[in-house]
C-alpha cells in the first residue's frame, strides 16, 4: 500500500525564544497525487506549516511524515537530502541563483538527492523538455536567470520543484504577484506538469477563488486547532 505523500499527526511547535507563538496540528494527510490548497492569511502560521513539512524545523512534539518517513527520527542533515530527494519547492520568490544558468538551477536539487537524479534520467533532453511544457522560449537553458523576466523565473523555478518527479509539491503563494489572465495560464500548466509526474500538490494561498482546481481545499484555522501560550 503507497503510504500518504505527507501526513501530520498531534503536531506541536513553537519557534524558541517565542514560545507565545506556537500551534498544534492535530491532523493533515495528502494522499499520493492528490491536490490540496491550504488557505490562510498572513500571520495564520502557513510558512511555519511549510517549514515543518520540508523538514527546515523539527516538531516539538508529534509525527511529520512524508512518504512514511517520519522527519522527527532523522537528524538536520538527513532531513535535508530526504527534502531533496521528496519535495520540489515552489518559493514564493522563487530563489534562483542569479548568475547561473536556467539549466543550472534546474539541475540544483538533483546535485543533493541520487535516486531523483536517477528518475530525472538524461538532463541533456529533461531539462530542454521541462522547460518547453512550461512554455518557456528555445534556447533559454544556457542563460543567466537573473536576465529572465519574472514570469520566466517562475516557470524555472517550477521546473526545478518538477526535475526528477518528487513525489510532494510545495508551492508558497506561487500566483501571489500575477494578474488573473497569467495566473490561469500558469495554474494550467502546472497541473498538466504535475499530474504527468503523478506527484501530490500542497499549495499555500491566501486566495479562495483558486479553490475550484484542487481536489480539496483546507483553511488553516480549521487544522491549527490551538495556539500556545507556553512559558
Amino acid at each position: 500500500m503507497t503510504p500518504p505523500a505527507l501526513a501530520l499527526q498531534d503536531v506541536d511547535f513553537a519557534w524558541p525564544g517565542r514560545r507565545s507563538f506556537g500551534f498544534r496540528v492535530p491532523s493533515l494527510t495528502l494522499a499520493a497525487g492528490e491536490s490540496v490548497l491550504l488557505l490562510g492569511e498572513s500571520g495564520s502560521g502557513k510558512s511555519t506549516l511549510l517549514s515543518l513539512i520540508c523538514g527546515i524545523v523539527a516538531a516539538d512534539a508529534g509525527q511529520v511524515a512524508v512518504c512514511g518517513t517520519d522527519l522527527g527520527t532523522l537528524r538536520a542533515g538527513a532531513r535535508d537530502r530526504l527534502r531533496a530527494e521528496l519535495v520540489g519547492v515552489i518559493f514564493q520568490q522563487f530563489n534562483l541563483l542569479p548568475y547561473a544558468s536556467v539549466a543550472d538551477n534546474i539541475c540544483l536539487p538533483l546535485r543533493f538527492a541520487p535516486k531523483r537524479r536517477a528518475r530525472a534520467g538524461d538532463t541533456a533532453a529533461e531539462v530542454p523538455r521541462l522547460c518547453a511544457a512550461l512554455g518557456l522560449p528555445d534556447g533559454i537553458i544556457g542563460e543567466r536567470a537573473g536576465r529572465l523576466s519574472v514570469g520566466q523565473q517562475q516557470r524555472v523555478a517550477v521546473a526545478r520543484a518538477l526535475i526528477g518527479e518528487p513525489p510532494l509539491i510545495v508551492a508558497d503563494e506561487p500566483t501571489s504577484a500575477l494578474d488573473a489572465q497569467t495566473q490561469a495560464g500558469f495554474l494550467d500548466l502546472l497541473f498538466t506538469q504535475v499530474a504527468q509526474s503523478g506527484s501530490a500538490l500542497l499549495m499555500v494561498s491566501h486566495d479562495p477563488r483558486l479553490g475550484n482546481r484542487f481536489d480539496r481545499v483546507i483553511e488553516m484555522n480549521n487544522i491549527v486547532t490551538t495556539i500556545r501560550n507556553a512559558a
